[in-house]
């Protein structure tokens, strides 16, 4: 079970799939489901206790039914995992009693427990329905194991499962804790070995699984698992359908999303909110807005609503696509149904008039938003600063810089690489890197566009000293600079003479493995004097 996530749910479930065994079909199997032959649960039963441990197991029970817990106490150290096993046996019908017992036995004696107690308490508890508590359980056994360890568990509960006359839901369970905890090669495995014994998961459990793996970035996986459920008839619900349709609109398949969409209608699962506004996130990424909007207009005939979210995301895939005279659109259209823009829907676009050089209207949005009581934070004002220094306004950027802390807001890497860019809009390259020295002071990191936009001002303004410097600091970095702006460097080092520094940079940057893919060091090698022997 070590190995890497397979590509392809079939090729994982060939994986995980309990060994073969020689038990016969199982009676309890699905009457729908005519070519599947289950294999019988086994029934293991335990020694009865004898001699000290029968008196024990009494004494002890006694004390517990009585509520005795300082006689309890007094023999605590005496508790082994066959003697809890049978106190619980006999306790079993009284669930309250059973956890109570079974936690003082963890603070008590924490080594008298053993996977078999563990799992006569979950059959205790889930055949009460208990399954808040059950969950807990499982939960401090999943989450703490090795990766082997759930397979372990689900046996140890097979095995004691007639002896508890349990409920399937304690197999249930087990898949479930599995998904939460995102260990899904044990899920799988359970699931599995459930289908084995002639138990399914709920569609609730199977939710769960499908959403961690989309959380996990699998959706290869989860549409495999999706196929499975199909082929074991569970019946999905509409929760079931909005996580295979962000499934598929993650993978680019906006057709399959739509089948899935249209198959709700037949299954009497009706499209939610959610499902429009996944589908509509799938066609905005896609760049396709056309689809989208229609999608978003077809909403009212099913009777469902357009909300913040649906605008929001229709307003970014605008913004994305440069159409913010459609974005705006959509942002009036909002304001008529009474839907209330939120930040994020003035973030994105304040922030798409300011990609584009148009401070002014960002800042008319910025003085509605202020009106209209929403509040801004650092991406507000990233996006403002950035439209103002792309213009190298940096006066009023440097303004702006100065309100965020009457909103209790601090300066973060954005802030400092739209302040940087400002001041190389201006050619001001020893501000721009007074500026570069603060945010490392500060404690962030500048990534490579940062460094290149100062290493090309300094060479525009032929200081590349300072070129040099900063080239220096990314190579300190790690950080792999542009080919261009390498380029750049280079042929201005060589045409004020300074060959020999360009090739031992070159030799620097190769030395540490970080040289750019395209550069060409040959026109620096070749453009050296006769009369250089250096290298």
């Amino acid at each position: 079970m070590n190995k890497s996530p397979s590509p392809h749910f079939s090729t994982l479930f060939d994986s995980v799939k309990a060994k073969p065994t020689s038990l016969k079909p199982l009676i309890e199997v699905n009457s729908r489901r005519k070519n599947w032959n289950p294999i019988p649960i086994p029934f293991r039963t335990i020694p009865e206790p004898i001699g000290q441990d029968l008196d024990f197991v009494n004494v002890a029970h006694s004390h517990l039914i009585h509520s005795d817990w300082d006689k309890l106490n007094a023999l605590s150290t005496h508790f082994t995992p066959f003697r809890v096993k049978h106190v619980l046996l006999k306790i079993q019908k009284d669930h309250v009693l059973s956890l109570e017992f079974f936690n003082w036995v963890k603070t008590q004696n924490p080594t008298s427990h053993s996977l078999e107690t563990h799992s006569m308490i979950l059959h205790i508890l889930t055949k009460n329905q208990k399954f808040k508590s059950a969950e807990s359980v499982l939960r401090s056994l999943v989450v703490s194991g090795s990766l082997e360890f759930p397979a372990k568990v689900f046996d140890s509960i097979l095995y004691s499962y007639r002896i508890c006359d349990s409920s399937p839901h304690v197999f249930d369970l087990l898949f479930k804790t599995c998904a939460h905890a995102k260990k899904f090669r044990n899920a799988t495995e359970v699931f599995f070995r459930m289908k084995d014994y002639g138990f399914l998961p709920t569609v609730k459990s199977c939710n769960a699984y499908l959403s961690s793996l989309l959380d996990l970035h699998r959706a290869d996986i989860a549409l495999g698992f999706y196929r499975e459920m199909r082929r074991c008839r569970l019946s999905p619900n509409v929760y079931t359908f909005n996580i295979i349709i962000h499934a598929f609109c993650k993978s680019g398949k906006l057709e399959k999303a739509m089948e899935v969409f249209r198959e709700m209608e037949s299954t009497g699962s009706s499209p939610t909110i959610a499902s429009y506004n996944t589908l509509i996130a799938g066609y905005c990424n896609k760049g396709l807005m056309d689809s989208a909007v229609k999608l978003k207009n077809s909403m009212r005939k099913f009777g469902v609503h357009p909300n913040v979210v649906t605008f929001n995301t229709l307003i970014n895939g605008f913004c994305k696509e440069g159409s913010l005279h459609e974005a705006n659109k959509v942002f009036n259209e909002m304001k008529t149904l009474n839907v209330a823009p939120t930040t994020v829907t003035y973030n994105t676009l304040i922030n798409g008039y300011s990609q584009v050089g148009r401070s002014e209207m960002s800042n008319r949005l910025y003085e509605d938003m202020s009106k209209n009581g929403v509040k801004a934070d650092i991406l507000t004002y990233n996006a403002l600063i950035l439209g103002l220094c792309k213009e190298g306004k940096t006066k009023k950027a440097a303004y702006l810089v100065k309100e965020l802390a009457k909103d209790n807001l601090v300066p973060n890497a954005s802030t400092f690489s739209a302040l940087i860019r400002g001041q190389c809009v201006r050619k001001n390259s020893d501000r721009a890197f007074q500026l570069y020295k603060t945010m490392v002071r500060t404690g962030f990191h500048p990534n490579e566009h940062i460094y290149s936009m100062l290493i090309s001002t300094f060479c525009k303004n032929e200081d590349f000293d300072g070129a040099v410097q900063v080239l220096n600091d990314m190579i300190e970095r790690s950080v792999v600079p542009k080919s261009d702006t390498l380029s750049e460097l280079h042929k201005g080092l060589c045409q004020c003479g300074k060959n020999q520094l360009a090739v031992a940079l070159c030799k620097n940057l190769e030395d540490r493995h970080l040289m750019p893919n395209g550069f060409d060091k040959s026109k620096i090698i070749s453009s050296q004097p006769e009369n250089d022997n250096t290298f």
